[in-house]
């Protein structure tokens, strides 16, 4: 069996400043991350911020807040410490980002440029790589001595690792510094360079990608050129923070084979860019508490249901039947990660009832994750 995950342990310790929860779409990333930040606060005395990259709102709902925004905001209604909370907004950050080190000028140029507007809302990897900007600000600030992030709900875990890194290359690769050589007035434009196919390389783009492509990304690399190489620097700052011991990776995932397999490999990963990963929380597993065996169950009631067809006790038994095929069924899944990573410590945790939607169920969650055996429950 796996060692026990001692998240007590993580949360108190003053040497850890980030715990990232990490994991595939749907299995418990955002609750996790409101749960552990809100007992690292209340119950450890950490000054903790979670930043929180969902778009469905639950972490406001939970956190008994309206809304979240860019900017953290505290959380009310603490029995002790302090948390703040704050939901991600991508293209306010790259503003910022832009606004910091360009000129009042020049930025009111990049924000008013198509191509800029395009990456800033809708490019492939500006979320991951934005997510990255924003923790790497919180940290400067020294203003918490833990920040909790939840990871963005990404196709794949791994984007939020491979994503900055992309983005990056693209704001201050060489086909951007061509583009640039391109906007009106310049003597040695790429597209002068390219002399009769000019008209054609254009004709294609615009008909791919919109009638101004060319002049857009060219006129927005131009405005921003006394940025080239903050993009990367930044990211490659905080991908190195991500890698020192005060950073902490936990894995998120719940019992299903999609989920567990991308556990698998997402730990791999982590594990070979060194990144230090704590622990794994598997989640949602199905709860049963007796030790009656499904077959057994099944044989009771039919004996039961001879005398009585309609028996309540009958189908109970039949009920806990279910609930035991399926707990074994998820303990062979889940028993796939432990025997893919079997150093990788662990909580179970299986949870029956509603879902959790305010303070008090997040306090439920963290103590059960935090203070019961690998193989709990919540309740």
């Amino acid at each position: 069996m796996a060692t026990e995950l001692d998240l007590d342990a993580l949360l108190r310790d003053k040497d850890k400043h980030v715990i990232a929860c990490c994991g595939s779409g749907g299995v418990g990333k955002t609750t996790t991350a409101a749960a552990l930040a809100l007992r690292a606060a209340e119950v450890h005395g950490r000054r903790t911020v979670v930043l929180t990259i969902d778009p469905a709102h639950r972490l406001a709902q939970s956190l008994g807040m309206e809304a979240l925004d860019n900017t953290p905001r505290p959380v009310r209604g603490l029995e002790s410490g302090s948390l703040d909370a704050m939901m991600l907004d991508m293209k306010r950050t790259f503003d910022d980002v832009v606004a910091l080190h360009t000129t009042p000028d020049r930025a009111a140029e990049i924000f008013a440029n198509p191509f800029y507007q395009a990456v800033s809302s809708t490019f492939s990897g500006t979320q991951e790589y934005m997510a990255m900007e924003k923790l790497g600000q919180l940290r400067e600030t020294g203003e918490w001595d833990l920040i909790v992030l939840d990871t963005p709900p990404s196709r794949s875990a791994l984007d939020f690792l491979d994503a900055p890194a992309r983005l990056a290359r693209l704001l201050d690769g060489r086909v951007i510094r061509l583009l640039s050589a391109s906007t009106p007035g310049s003597r040695r434009s790429m597209l002068s360079l390219m002399g009769a196919s000019a008209a054609v390389f254009t004709r294609v783009f615009n008909k791919i990608l919109g009638g101004h492509l060319l002049t857009d990304v060219a006129e927005f690399t131009a405005s921003l050129e006394d940025t080239f190489g903050g993009f990367r620097k930044r990211a490659e700052a905080t991908f190195r923070a991500l890698q020192d011991d005060q950073t902490s990776f936990l894995v998120v995932a719940t019992p299903e084979p999609a989920a567990v397999g991308e556990a698998v490999y997402f730990s791999r990963r982590l594990t070979e860019e060194r990144m230090p990963l704590d622990g794994i929380i598997l989640n949602r597993l199905t709860p049963v508490r007796a030790s009656l065996s499904a077959e057994r169950a099944l044989g009771a009631a039919a004996i039961l249901e001879e005398d009585e067809p309609e028996s309540p006790v009958a189908a109970a038994l039949r009920t806990h039947a279910d609930l035991a095929r399926r707990w074994s069924t998820e303990q062979r899944v889940a028993a796939r990660y432990e025997a893919a990573c079997p150093d990788i410590p662990q909580v179970w945790l299986s949870t029956l009832g509603p879902e959790v939607v305010d303070l008090g169920g997040l306090r439920g969650f963290g103590a059960a994750a935090a203070e019961r055996p690998a193989r709990s429950h919540v309740e």
